[in-house]
């Protein structure tokens, strides 16, 4: 079963500053950021049960990048709500505080 991916413009943000960072860092890396995160993205969307982390936040860790999908399941709806994606070196309770 495939579920519905839905993105919080929250993460929108998220994803677009991690996208402006890295193209910073080197023109053309933020597209390879973004491919990759869409893979991700596209893999979640088959299978969203992961560990809770806190509440009912779910993540899944990129390798390559240092970023955590947060999200939560609803499966009445097939749905995923994408809330952040977030940089690990970020304390996640504080962004959600915020």
């Amino acid at each position: 079963m495939k579920f519905t991916l839905e993105l919080d413009p929250r993460a929108i943000q998220d994803i677009q500053e991690a996208i402006d960072y890295y193209d910073e860092q080197l023109v053309g890396l933020g597209e390879k950021f973004e491919a990759y995160l869409n893979k991700y993205m596209k893999s979640l969307a088959k299978n969203p049960f992961y560990q809770i982390r806190y509440d009912s936040i779910r993540c899944f860790p990129l390798k390559k990048y240092p970023y955590m999908i947060h999200f939560t399941v609803d499966e009445k709806l097939n749905t995923i709500y994408i809330h952040s994606v977030l940089n690990t070196s970020r304390d996640p309770k504080e962004y959600w505080i915020k």
